[in-house]
């Protein structure tokens, strides 16, 4: 790890979702470890990261993460991760290069005038975790496969690497919800890095319509939707995931 971080290799900072963990990123891990300096640190009480704060706060979690990341980082969130990565990026502007959001948004919960998810949605999901925690999180995997050729064997292989890791913290994962209720849209305005981001048309999570709403937020994003894909581009799409990223941090596959 010394030795890659005196390299001239960009490093790449990957940001997991809600009641997921850095396995998610396996595929993406083997196509890019070798170009990057890569790290997938888990969310605090996710993972291998079982330490976490009391209350599940935004600025207490941003400062858990931050000490893991190294200045001048290209950090990429994916859903929540990526909600995480935008407040980070406002905290920590020496940590962030650049930042990558993948079907991610400053705000998840729909309004009048912002595409989103019915807040209810998310009220069904706190009321589901407190049922059955590991039920709740099945049924989310099955949304990230959405819009995939092989969705059932794509579900399969990101269960068998999330389940490589310990289990998630059951008050992180309630208290992780929670933050997708944050409004951080002024924060993603005043960024002053070059964002860049990929969406999925059929997300039902973070609808497409979103896309349009950030450009107008702010002029340093450059953002694309792949047509078939859900909420997890990278699972559903590697290839063209896979491309967008390393575009993006200017390395060849």
């Amino acid at each position: 790890m010394a030795a890659d971080m005196m390299s001239d290799k960009p490093t790449l900072v990957l940001l997991h979702g809600w009641g997921m963990n850095q396995g998610v990123w396996r595929s993406v891990t083997s196509q890019f470890e070798h170009k990057v300096s890569l790290l997938t640190p888990d969310l605090p009480g996710f993972g291998l990261s079982q330490q976490y704060p009391i209350p599940y706060q935004l600025n207490a979690v941003i400062e858990l993460l931050a000490e893991q990341i190294p200045d001048d980082s290209y950090l990429c969130g994916w859903s929540l991760g990526g909600l995480l990565a935008i407040s980070l990026a406002k905290r920590f502007p020496h940590k962030v290069k650049q930042l990558g959001l993948v079907a991610a948004s400053p705000c998840f919960v729909a309004d009048a005038h912002w595409p989103g998810m019915a807040e209810h949605v998310l009220q069904q999901f706190a009321q589901a975790l407190s049922n059955n925690l590991t039920q709740t999180i099945e049924r989310f995997l099955a949304i990230q496969a959405m819009g995939s050729s092989n969705a059932r064997e794509d579900i399969k292989a990101l269960r068998q690497a999330i389940m490589a890791y310990p289990a998630a913290q059951p008050e992180a994962v309630v208290g992780a919800l929670q933050l997708l209720k944050l409004d951080l849209r002024a924060e993603f305005a005043a960024l002053t890095q070059p964002i860049s981001g990929i969406f999925g048309r059929l997300d039902a999570l973070v609808p497409a319509d979103v896309v349009d709403a950030l450009q107008l937020l702010n002029r340093n994003a450059q953002l694309s939707v792949i047509e078939h894909a859900s909420h997890a581009p990278f699972i559903s799409h590697p290839e063209a995931f896979n491309r967008w990223l390393s575009d993006w941090v200017g390395v060849k596959l």
